[in-house]
């Protein structure tokens, strides 16, 4: 069984998603981080970062709880688990992973501050707004360009994928237009088709949206100055 820590997120979709297609049982526990719920200590035992999503495997490799966080690294853990999703061979298996480093280290945390001033800041800061706007139309021909040479990111249908796709669910929200990267358009609908990824887009239940009229606890809890303070799990 896998108790999988969520909330309805991009990073936290990859993981559902990712669940969904393996068909590992799972429990979901939702954190609410319009609430803070991953501040409370229980949780940051797990995560010191305060973050979604986590996981913990209660049939661990040297069968003991095995508690994880990262996404990405979460989704290698599922991946090489269960033997889908991420190929064998070594030549196939780093196409997967240089995609999926691509996600985490570019194409979330990019889109993550377009999605932050364009929709979320207080205020309109337009060097802002045009910086991470064009960064996202940048990622956007790169995956473009990559999905004009295969079918998905590896070649095969993998958890780099899973990693994109939620973070271009939004692209109207990153001030982006898909019929202009009709490669990525085209891959983008084919996964959006899928019934386990449709199933994990339902974990969990939505949320309350998040938008710029967010009230003014729920902005310090996501935004405020209580994200920069040393974390414990004391």
């Amino acid at each position: 069984m896998i108790d999988l820590y969520t909330w309805s997120t991009p990073n936290g979709y990859k993981v559902s998603i990712m669940l969904e297609e393996i068909g590992l049982p799972y429990r979901v526990i939702p954190v609410d981080i319009g609430k803070g719920q991953q501040f409370e200590p229980a949780f940051l035992a797990l995560n010191p970062n305060n973050r979604i999503p986590v996981i913990v495997d209660t049939d661990g490799p040297d069968g003991r709880p095995l508690p994880l966080f990262e996404s990405g690294a979460i989704l290698m853990y599922l991946a090489e688990k269960t033997g889908q999703l991420l190929p064998a061979d070594r030549v196939g298996r780093y196409q997967v992973v240089q995609w999926l480093m691509f996600q985490m280290g570019g194409l979330g945390p990019m889109l993550g501050q377009a999605h932050h001033f364009r929709t979320y800041a207080p205020e309109t800061i337009p060097y802002a707004v045009e910086r991470y706007t064009n960064e996202a139309t940048r990622l956007y021909r790169v995956l473009d360009h990559r999905l004009g040479e295969a079918a998905y990111l590896g070649g095969e249908y993998s958890i780099a994928d899973i990693a994109c796709y939620p973070w271009i669910r939004p692209w109207r929200r990153q001030g982006q237009d898909l019929d202009a990267h009709p490669n990525l358009k085209r891959w983008f609908e084919a996964i959006d088709a899928r019934p386990a990824v449709q199933r994990g887009l339902k974990v969990p239940p939505p949320g309350a949206e998040l938008n710029r009229d967010m009230d003014e606890a729920t902005r310090a809890t996501l935004f405020g100055a209580r994200q920069y303070q040393a974390r414990s799990p004391e």
